[in-house]
């Protein structure tokens, strides 16, 4: 399964926020974009709940992320 993952970093913190996400397990891709999100990327897990958790446990968790939307990918 594989979700995009809408970041908003808080002021100044983006680039940093970035570079620790880019290196996790489970990100097969990432992006600093510009709009109301700073980084978007591509992650894949077995199922939801392990999407959810890595969101939870290892994206939430770093310093200097706002927000998050997670967008699951229904037409694989």
């Amino acid at each position: 399964m594989q979700a995009y993952i809408l970041i908003e970093a808080q002021g100044g913190k983006a680039k940093k926020v970035f570079q620790k996400i880019e290196s996790l397990r489970g990100v097969k891709a990432a992006h600093l974009v510009t709009g109301p999100y700073d980084i978007i990327i591509l992650a894949e897990g077995k199922d939801i709940s392990e999407i959810g958790e890595f969101v939870l446990s290892r994206i939430r968790s770093i310093d200097g992320v706002e927000k998050t939307l997670t967008c699951v990918i229904v037409d694989m």
